[in-house]
């Protein structure tokens, strides 16, 4: 097992970890607080379930919850195939943000059939969708592997002509 593997898979473990007990300990908290929580003037903490992807898109019933369940763990064990052949630690961090963002929101589909969010945002030029640790996970892990095949793709600076 790689180092770069060791890390992507510690990087996945508590990530999933830090979402979850995030969830449970807010799932619990926010049930006395229906209209949320006002931290500042442009952040709430609030309890939303969300049964679609992002930004509540492909929301519906039992299909549609069990199809995204399924897509979500197919992605998933492709980026664990992923993660076991990345050659940098860099990749690995990245990959598994994603990875354990994902296996977050999955469990989420499992144990209450749709995803619990709670960070929401109202900007001055809009009002973001609520979201949770393990959107923050998977969107921090796309960046990462943004910067990492634009900086450090190996395969690209190969093919130069």
């Amino acid at each position: 097992m790689s180092s770069a593997f060791k890390l992507g898979l510690i990087i996945t473990l508590l990530s999933v970890g830090i979402d979850q007990a995030f969830k449970i300990y807010m799932v619990d908290y926010m049930a006395a607080y229906p209209f949320g929580i006002e931290v500042t003037s442009f952040f709430r903490l609030v309890m939303v379930w969300n049964s679609g992807v992002s930004f509540g898109m492909f929301a519906g019933g039992e299909t549609t919850r069990w199809i995204l369940i399924s897509l979500s763990t197919i992605i998933s064990i492709v980026l664990l195939i992923m993660m076991t052949r990345a050659a940098r630690k860099f990749l690995a961090s990245g990959l598994g943000l994603v990875l354990g963002g994902a296996i977050g929101n999955i469990i989420d589909r499992i144990h209450f059939g749709r995803v619990a969010d709670f960070f929401d945002f109202d900007l001055i030029v809009m009002r973001w969708p609520a979201f949770n640790i393990a959107d923050v996970a998977i969107v921090c892990g796309v960046a990462i592997l943004l910067v990492d095949s634009l900086f450090f793709d190996d395969k690209s600076s190969n093919n130069k002509t």
